[in-house]
This record gives C-alpha cells, sequence and structure tokens, in this order.
C-alpha cells in the first residue's frame, strides 16, 4: 500500500522502506515454496514527496544497479525483519546460515552481474555492506554498515567512527564585514560554475587570524547549503591503508549529509615536510569538495582557489565601533580614531566591548573614551608567557633624563604612533604601498643608560601593553624555528598593537655576515624575516642593543628611529641622583654633585639608591651619604671596578 501524500517524511520514508522490504520478502518466500505472486505490486513514491525516500536518495548517489538496490534492501532486511533470517537459511538449506551472500543474491535477485561483488563496485567502495570472514568470498556473510541501516529509516547521523577525526561547525553566525564577505561569494562562484560532474577546486584561505578563517568558510558552507565538519591536519593517519579507508569514510559522509569539510592546517607552524605531505595526499585523494585553512598557502596539486583572509579593514572595524556604540559613538569626539589605530578586533570582539562598557554605565566622554580603551587592552592582550614578560609601565617623561636630542625624538616616536591612521588612512600614504608603515625604533647604549626605561615611557604615554621579548626563548639552533618564534610573537601580538620590546637583542641583530655555510645563511633569513614582520606590524616594535656598531647599513635602512642613549655626563647624572628617591623617601645631607662625580649610568644608580634605602630603614634612619657610600661600594664590587676615593672623598 502507498503512503498518503498527506504523511510526513519520516512516516512515508518508513512505510517506502516496508514496502520494499516486504515486497522482497514475498518474492524471495515463492521461491522457497512456489505459489501464486502476492497482490499489490511495485511500492511508488508517493507523489510530491521532497525529498525522496533515503533508498532512492542513497541509489542515485552511489549510483547502485537494479541487483545492488535489492542485495542492499535484502541485507537491511535481516536488521529490520525477523522473518529474513529463517528465510535466508532455507534458501540455503542450512539453519547455520540465516543471513545474505552474494552466492545467495546472484541466485536468487534480479538482474545480477558478478561485477557487483569487486572492491571498487559501490557496494563495497563505499562500505555499504560489509563481506565477515570465509575463505570463499561468494560464501561470506554480507552485513548492512551500521551507518547506511540507519539512514535508510531516516536517522542522518553521522558515522561515530569519524568521531576523534572530525567535528561539526555550526552555522556562520558572525556577521561578516564586506572585505570578507566578498571572499564567500568567490567561494560559491568558484563551486557554482564548475561542470556538472566535475570535482570542485578545493578552497585554501589563507591568514593569521583562524577565527576569520573559520568563519568565511562558515558562511560560504551556509551560502551553499551544506554542513561544514573541521578536521584538523594533524589528525591525518600517517599508514597509506588507514588514510584511503578515512577518505572513504568521509566522502561518504560527505554525500550522505551534504557535507563539506574545512581542513585546518594552522596547528603546528613549524614547516613539516612530513605533515604537508599527509595533507597533500589527503586532498589529492578526496573525491569531495575541500577547504583548507592555515597561515601559508600549500603546494597541492588538485586544482584551488587560493584566498587570503584578512581581517576587517581598519574602515570596517570604525564601522562596527560605530554600530556597536550606537548614539554614544559621538560621544568620543574623534577617539574612535586611537581605537581603530591601535586594536585589530573582529566583529564579535568589538560588539562585546561595546555592550560591556555601555553597560558600565560610563558617563562622561572622557570615561567612555578611558572604558573602551582599557576593554580593548585586556580583550586584546596576547599570551606571550613562554616567549615575553608583560611590563607594568610604571616610568613617566619626567622620570627619564636624557639629552633634549634623544627626548624630542622619543616624543616623535609617541607622535608616529598616535597619528598614524590619520597619515596612513585619512591622508592616503598607507594606499601607496604596504611597505615601510610599521613603527621601528632601534634603541643603542651601554647597559643601564635607560633604554628599556624609555620603552616603558612611551608605553605608559600611549597607554599600551609593553611586552619584553625573551630573546633565550625565541632564538634556536634549529633552522626555522626562531622564524617560527618570531612569527608567533608577532601574530599574537597584533591584535593588541602591543609595543614589542627585543631587549639586548644582539644575539639575533649583529651584523649579517658573508654566507660562508648553510647556518650563515639562516642567520640572514632570521633577521630579514624580522626586519619584514617589524615593517609590516601595526604596533610599535622597539630594538636595544649594546653594539650598534655591529648593525650593517642594510639594516640600519630599515629603522625608521634610531635613539642613541649616551653614557651621562656629570650633569646627566646630578639630575638623576635628583630624581631617583621617590618624593616619600626620607633623605638627609645628601651632597647631589658628589654623588654625580660617581661615574656610572642611570641603572646603576637607581640600584645604589635602593640598597641604600635598606641601610637606612634597618638602622631606623633617613638615607644619608654613609649608606651611599655603603651601598656604592657593593655596587662597585658587582661591576669589579675599584671605587676611587675621589668620587666619595669625604664622606662620613
Amino acid at each position: 500500500m502507498n503512503p498518503s501524500p498527506a504523511q510526513t517524511w519520516s512516516d512515508a520514508n518508513q512505510a517506502y522502506l516496508t514496502g520494499r522490504l516486504a515486497g522482497l520478502r514475498a518474492r524471495l518466500e515463492a521461491l522457497l515454496e512456489p505459489r501464486d505472486p502476492p497482490p499489490g505490486g511495485e511500492v511508488r513514491i508517493p507523489d510530491g514527496l521532497q525529498p525522496p525516500p533515503a533508498l532512492e536518495i542513497l541509489c542515485g548517489l552511489f549510483q547502485l544497479t537494479t541487483f545492488e538496490r535489492e542485495l542492499l534492501v535484502m541485507c537491511a532486511g535481516v536488521e529490520l525483519d525477523s522473518r529474513f533470517a529463517t528465510l535466508l537459511a532455507g534458501l540455503q538449506n542450512d539453519r547455520e546460515r540465516p543471513y545474505p551472500t552474494f552466492s545467495l543474491a546472484l541466485a536468487c535477485l534480479a538482474e545480477p552481474h558478478w561485477s557487483a561483488l569487486s572492491p571498487s563496485a559501490p557496494l563495497r567502495r563505499w562500505r555499504l555492506v560489509e563481506p565477515g570472514a570465509g575463505a570463499v568470498l561468494t560464501q561470506r556473510p554480507l552485513r548492512i554498515d551500521e551507518r547506511i541501516l540507519h539512514y535508510l529509516t531516516g536517522l542522518n547521523h553521522p558515522d561515530e567512527r569519524l568521531t576523534g577525526y572530525v567535528a561539526s561547525m555550526p552555522a556562520g553566525q558572525e556577521e561578516l564585514v564586506p572585505s570578507q564577505a566578498h571572499l564567500v561569494e568567490q567561494i560559491v562562484a568558484g563551486w557554482s560554475r564548475r561542470e556538472a560532474g566535475t570535482l570542485p577546486p578545493a578552497v585554501e584561505l589563507t591568514g593569521g587570524d583562524p577565527l576569520a578563517l573559520a568563519s568565511v568558510a562558515a558562511a560560504a558552507a551556509a551560502r551553499l547549503n551544506l554542513n561544514l565538519y573541521r578536521m584538523p591536519a594533524a589528525a591525518l593517519p600517517a599508514a597509506p591503508v588507514e588514510m584511503e579507508s578515512l577518505q572513504r569514510l568521509w566522502e561518504r559522509e560527505a554525500l550522505l549529509g551534504g557535507n563539506v569539510l574545512l581542513l585546518d592546517c594552522g596547528e603546528g607552524e613549524a614547516a613539516d615536510p612530513a605533515r604537508e605531505s599527509l595533507v597533500g595526499r589527503w586532498v589529492d585523494g578526496l573525491q569531495t569538495p575541500l577547504i583548507l585553512s592555515g597561515r601559508e598557502r600549500l603546494r597541492l596539486r588538485r586544482p584551488a582557489l587560493s584566498l587570503d583572509v584578512s581581517r576587517p579593514t581598519q574602515a570596517e572595524q570604525r564601522q562596527l565601533w560605530q554600530a556597536a556604540l550606537g548614539p554614544a559613538a559621538a560621544r568620543l569626539n574623534g577617539r574612535m580614531d586611537a581605537l581603530v589605530a591601535h586594536f585589530d578586533l573582529d566583529g564579535a570582539a568589538i560588539r562585546q566591548v561595546a555592550a560591556e562598557t555601555l553597560r558600565a554605565g560610563a558617563e562622561s566622554p572622557q570615561a567612555l573614551a578611558e572604558a573602551l580603551w582599557s576593554a580593548c587592552n585586556e580583550r586584546s592582550r596576547p599570551n606571550l608567557s613562554e616567549l615575553a614578560q608583560l611590563i607594568r609601565p610604571m616610568a613617566a617623561w619626567d622620570d627619564l633624563v636624557l639629552p633634549p636630542a634623544q627626548l624630542q625624538t622619543l616624543h616623535e616616536v609617541s607622535m608616529h604612533v598616535r597619528q598614524r591612521m590619520k597619515v596612513y588612512e585619512t591622508w592616503g600614504f598607507g594606499a601607496r604601498s604596504a611597505r615601510g608603515l610599521g613603527i621601528t625604533a632601534l634603541f643603542s647604549g651601554a647597559s643601564g643608560t635607560g633604554k628599556t626605561m624609555a620603552a616603558e615611557v612611551l608605553a605608559n604615554d600611549l597607554h599600551l601593553e609593553l611586552f619584553r621579548i625573551d630573546l633565550s626563548q625565541v632564538v634556536s639552533k634549529y633552522i626555522g624555528e626562531t622564524e617560527k618564534n618570531l612569527r608567533r610573537v608577532f601574530d599574537l601580538a597584533e591584535q593588541g598593537g602591543s609595543i614589542l620590546l627585543f631587549d639586548e637583542a644582539d644575539a639575533l641583530f649583529g651584523k649579517r655576515s658573508e654566507v660562508k655555510d648553510s647556518h650563515d645563511r639562516y642567520a640572514n633569513v632570521e633577521v630579514s624575516y624580522l626586519l619584514q614582520r617589524m615593517e609590516a606590524y601595526r604596533g610599535l616594535a622597539i630594538l636595544t642593543t649594546n653594539l650598534k656598531e655591529s648593525l650593517d647599513q642594510a639594516f640600519m635602512r630599515r629603522i625608521r628611529f634610531v635613539v642613541h642613549f649616551p653614557f651621562p655626563d656629570a650633569a646627566l647624572r646630578a639630575e638623576i641622583w635628583k630624581r631617583v628617591f621617590p618624593a616619600q623617601t626620607p633623605t638627609d645631607g645628601l651632597d647631589i654633585g658628589r654623588l654625580a662625580r660617581l661615574s656610572l649610568p642611570g641603572g646603576n644608580i637607581r640600584n645604589i639608591a635602593l640598597y641604600s634605602a635598606f641601610l637606612a630603614a634597618d638602622a631606623g634612619e633617613p638615607v644619608r651619604m654613609r649608606h651611599l657610600l655603603r651601598a656604592a661600594q657593593v655596587e662597585y664590587a658587582k661591576l669589579e671596578r675599584p671605587l676611587n676615593e675621589a668620587e666619595l672623598g669625604g664622606v662620613p
């Protein structure tokens, strides 16, 4: 009996499958006990049923012949109708064989053909049925695959054997900015224009923001009415047999569920030829739509549509801020430029920061701007704990004692950071060339002359995070590892425009040598890579060195600001001594002129001041010259220098 069109698809599908099973069972029973054909005839698909029954969809997807279809229904009957087992045992005249076999199928089913037994034929290639153990292929028990059985009954759950390899990704909820939406249109057009029966090109999405890559992939899948699943490239099996098996499982799942795979190649950023080879084998062997995402393009033999995915442009971020803040955006009085210039946030982050800040109820324009800035700083703080130290800037301009020329240059560094959006975006310099837009500075001078303090002053003045890069964790003797670590530093810091301080960087940025061996060549590559990333970095990158003369001219040409921190003369040392003690520190009888005779840079002067404060505190006295004399003796001993009597002569 045909199901009514008014029934739900599930009911109609169940009725159709039941009818197919009943029809086949009746025919087999007639073979076992000859009798007149049962009444009723062929089961028809209800008019207007969409989609068609699962059996018809499956047969169309895998192009099954009439014989293969009936064999699949026979195997399903054993699982769904207990009468099939008794019937099949009777047909084989053996109670121990209550299961279908190829031999039985060839003898009993319509339009039999031997090629259906081939491993390359649909039944076995797509694992619709699985032959059991046995010496003779035609006598092996056949069993329908569990995933296929569930599909026929209307339950379209992913194959559990893919668990641990792939995971479903929700449909794109993030509203893409125009520059990213344009990429989605390119993907849709590229896949829609292909000829019927041909494999669509692989889509390769590259960029440094994994969230942006995933958002574009999800939006493209949604536009194409496909379900998106993600698999990390690290999960690919190395054994060829395992990879081939996984490919077939996924291809079958993609066909059954209308799915597309996102192969995430972003994990493990080091160049790994073995991993890249695995990815290439997977891509070349897969016969279903595929999206790849990662930082860099891969060498693929399969035709690919390669697209670079960037975070929202600064103009798009401005629009996102205005939409998220609503009427409150007008209260920023032009300070939105600073937010856009310093912080590289996506739409979700901007909306969240704006909502949280507005809920906090900042009333004045100044309070709103400061609250937004603080929230952006907190949101975009990179996780660089393994490679860098977050420095809380305490020093201000008044704490920095330098000659006027150096101070002016440092003020200009700060000015360049503050005004970069106006110059690059509003005034159009950024559209002329993407090169050299990063703000870079080289601080040179002996240890203790104020290089690190100057970086703190800039961070404090600009209200930005300051990270001191631990070069012992960055520089590696293994080829390619240093670039990997530098890339991680810059990528993580990019979102918040943090100030990066490569302190005491001589080990990495020393004079590049002539190429005499592979180590020289790769050392030069590391320096070139660093300069390239510095020039593209949206924040401020500072290098410090004790040996400016070791840097070559090609290096120096690519640095925007060069500030030399001189060893302080007596006048500068006197100024440092005047400022070194906090206002709360009690002092008595300090002779600044005599203290300025100590031929030491500011860092050592601060050490002496701090040591003397502990001595005075322990004695219950204000800081006096004798405390400073003892502290100076300790500091000079550390430096393995004699304390000249003339430097502090006459101190009681």
